[in-house]
């Protein structure tokens, strides 16, 4: 064990029995979810590895075509970050490669050989997408120490024992919890000052095959033609990687963060943080998100409530706006975060509480108002202004609004044949072109809809059964989007 280590025991996990190889001519950070150089403790336990054993270390971050609805949007946005990453690194003994697999499997390989010759290999531990069977195989396999570092949030995700019922009761948790973890952040640019040992090979000449991705390549959009990905999802304008996510964050917390609370919900207000997507690809961390809300409002510990209550207001002692997005940031994320550490089956209809299965399948027969394809709801083809106006703008920008998000899966369960149907639907519209899909955050949101993290209400309706309501005439009557269907709307007919 490094015993230099400056990254907190609670987030260094062993992949496998094996032992730090000597002879190894360097550390390698294998990065695949935390994609930054800053705010890392992968980064940063890589590096102490490098100066504990004097080695030379080697950043190596390769992008698979493989992965589940990989395309040409998700893959841009990725590729941006490595952009930003080349050329912070160019001057620095640090060796970056960063790596766009021309077909799939080459990376396993590519991996395999890098790790030949590595003295101990780092890697990100993430509870998200297809990230821990990667991690767990590439453990299996390799015969060098593999450690996988938890930088994904505040709260380290082994420091819990189970998944919890709901918002409030993880909330509760954390109040309790979390304190502690608020005094151990990893540092904010882990490369600065540090002194290390230059490799005196290139790895092209080492790993035969081996080409890493060049600058021309990274910016060039025709890169992605030749890939064998999904060149129907269009990549977006908007720019991936630390630097646009630094720049959107800072605007965010002078701008915006101060009427997040009272203008978050409305579609034309066009108040949200614009993060979500840099979170789910690790181009910008929660830690940082924190510590620059933090030094806005001059916060520091010892404003936090002692009360455990589980509320949503009053314990970090900040503005209600910021404790209100705070609440997202932490409580929200981090409870998916959770769940899919403790249930793998976190995105399967069966995963739902026992209430939530009951009675959506007391109400399985009931007659559906409308009933469309799978289909007609990716085209927006539904009778109403307000869901093809979201559907629209997921498919053109990638997002959706955060409240429509919720009235998107709503109506989505109301207008299918079956609530598992339903189910199947949100997952494929959402992972397909949200550019912040295929995260926790998404299953959280996803399953909310049919039940998790939910109680039972009343009254019992058709359909729904117990399951919460949401009314498409409610939402006209309580929010701003005149402006919104006029810009999203594709002609459908009024509600």
């Amino acid at each position: 064990m490094n015993e230099s280590s400056t990254v907190p025991e609670t987030r260094i996990r062993r992949f496998n029995e094996a032992t730090v190889r000597g002879d190894g001519s360097f550390v390698l950070y294998w990065m695949t979810a935390n994609r930054r150089l800053d705010w890392n403790f992968a980064l940063q336990r890589a590096i102490d590895w490098s100066q504990e054993l004097a080695k030379p270390l080697v950043i190596f971050e390769p992008l698979r075509v493989d992965y589940p609805w990989a395309s040409d949007r998700f893959h841009r946005f990725v590729m941006d970050g490595m952009l930003d990453s080349s050329r912070r690194l160019e001057p620095s003994p640090i060796v970056y490669y960063p790596w766009v697999e021309p077909t799939a499997g080459e990376g396993r390989e590519i991996l395999r050989q890098l790790a030949g010759m590595a003295a101990v290999v780092v890697t990100d531990d993430s509870p998200m997408f297809f990230y821990p069977g990667m991690v767990a195989a590439a453990g299996g396999s390799l015969d060098v120490l593999l450690e996988g570092i938890d930088s994904v949030g505040l709260l380290p995700f082994r420091s819990t024992e189970r998944d919890f019922p709901s918002a409030y009761s993880f909330r509760r948790f954390l109040q309790k919890e979390l304190p502690p973890h608020l005094e151990a952040f990893p540092r904010s640019n882990p490369t600065a000052d540090v002194s290390l040992a230059r490799l005196t090979d290139g790895l092209t000449e080492l790993v035969p095959g081996f080409r890493p991705a060049s600058l021309e390549e990274l910016t060039d959009p025709a890169a992605l033609s030749g890939l064998p990905i999904d060149h129907s999802v269009a990549a977006l304008p908007l720019t991936g990687g630390a630097d646009a996510a630094r720049e959107r964050l800072t605007r965010f917390v002078a701008e915006l963060l101060p009427e997040y609370g009272e203008q978050r919900n409305h579609p034309d207000a066009e108040h949200t943080s614009g993060l979500s997507a840099y979170l789910h690809f690790g181009h910008i961390s929660s830690h940082e998100v924190f510590a620059t809300i933090a030094a806005e409002q001059m916060w520091t510990s010892a404003r936090l409530a002692n009360a455990t209550s589980g509320a949503r207001q009053g314990w970090w002692g900040m503005p209600a706006s910021s404790e209100g997005f705070l609440d997202q940031l932490v409580t929200w994320r981090e409870l998916g975060l959770n769940m899919c550490y403790h249930r793998i089956d976190y995105a399967e209809y069966s995963s739902l509480p026992d209430w939530a299965l009951a009675t959506l399948d007391a109400h399985r027969g009931d007659e559906r108002p409308y009933l469309y394809s799978r289909a007609e709801f990716e085209t927006a083809a539904t009778h109403d202004q307000i869901w093809n106006a979201a559907q629209s703008q997921l498919v053109t920008e990638g997002r959706m609004h955060n409240y429509l998000r919720m009235l998107w899966g709503k109506k989505i369960l109301h207008w299918s044949r079956s609530p598992q149907e339903a189910l199947d639907t949100m997952i494929e519209l959402n992972n397909k072109y949200a550019i912040d899909g295929r995260d926790p955050n998404s299953y959280t949101g996803i399953l909310w809809v049919l039940g998790r993290f939910d109680r039972a209400w009343g009254p019992e309706r058709e359909v729904f059964g117990k399951v919460r309501y949401m009314s498409l005439r409610n939402t006209r009557r309580k929010l701003k989007v005149d402006r919104y269907i006029e810009r999203w709307s594709r002609g459908s007919a009024p509600s």
